[in-house]
């Protein structure tokens, strides 16, 4: 499995007690979604590697979590900063009008009043507001991923209707 077939989960933050158990941080908007996980990639040396869980007990964005084999402190130790992915099919339904970020790479970014302006680059996901990156004349142009600007994602004809706010685009072309 590699990464291009998954989507990031979370990472582990830290060891918790001493018998090999860490703290797996959700990244996720619905951590309910995942309470029933059984195993998840852990990606080492670049590489994923499936881990099998003995427990997981999941409060808010937390979760304590017991891999198998992991049984002392120091082994769990090891694990701290590791990022989790799961395979994009294990992903929950959305409804028409929501998307993942990953789905709307290379989509066309199309403006109610400008019209067509450039193709989606990536989403960065940021604390205090996530950022749409665009291609725009040469430039890149960082979109705030809100509902007034981002309207919706049409997924059959792979374009994202935006409102942008009057001189995002100039502060960009500015030299």
């Amino acid at each position: 499995m590699t990464k291009d077939n998954c989507f990031e989960l979370g990472k582990i933050t830290k060891t918790h007690g001493l018998k090999g158990e860490v703290v797996l941080w959700l990244d996720v908007d619905f951590p309910e979604d995942y309470e029933d996980l059984e195993s998840i990639l852990l990606e080492e040396r670049g590489e994923l590697v499936p881990y099998f869980m003995d427990s997981y007990r999941l409060s808010g964005n937390r979760a304590i979590v017991k891999f198998e084999d992991i049984d002392t402190f120091e082994k769990a130790e090891l694990m701290i900063n590791l990022q989790a992915f799961l395979p994009l099919e294990d992903l929950p339904e959305l409804d028409n009008n929501q998307f993942y970020y990953h789905e709307i790479i290379d989509y066309k970014v199309i403006d109610k009043n400008l019209g067509e302006l450039g193709t989606v680059q990536t989403v960065h996901s940021m604390q205090a507001q996530d950022l749409l990156v665009m291609d725009y004349k040469g430039k890149e142009v960082l979109i705030p991923v809100i509902s007034e600007i981002v309207l919706n994602a049409d997924k059959v004809a792979k374009v994202l209707n935006v409102n942008l706010p009057d001189g995002l685009l100039e502060v960009y072309l500015e030299d």
